[in-house]
């Protein structure tokens, strides 16, 4: 089952401190005004998606076609993810770890409270 853009956005609507925002002119999601994904409506429709470099390296790795990167997010925590043949649950998982990477410290222990 894949995900569409709408879906993410909804999702990140129910994160604390998470907004709709721009990137190079393109829908992003934003925390506190740093940025956890991005879509590439200029390339190829992918998904730009905040990771850590460890995590980007195991699903690049990985036989799934649904993420990859290119030359210019090298060394960059974001992987590319192929909204059309990414699992939706899969895609959602790492935009809420997104997130955490992301989110201040008092935004992170106040969703961690209240949970």
């Amino acid at each position: 089952m894949t995900v569409t853009w709408e879906e993410l956005a909804a999702l990140a609507r129910t994160l604390p401190e998470t907004t709709e925002s721009t990137s190079y002119g393109t829908p992003a999601l934003k925390v506190k005004g740093k940025l956890i994904a991005r879509l590439r409506t200029d390339a190829d429709g992918s998904l730009a998606l905040r990771c850590s470099l460890d995590e980007k390296q195991a699903l690049v790795a990985d036989p799934d076609p649904a993420f990859f990167t290119t030359a210019h997010y090298d060394g960059h925590g974001y992987v590319l993810v192929g909204l059309e043949q990414a699992d939706a649950e899969q895609v959602r998982e790492l935009l809420d770890a997104a997130w955490w990477l992301v989110a201040p410290a008092r935004v992170r222990q106040a969703r961690e409270r209240s949970t």
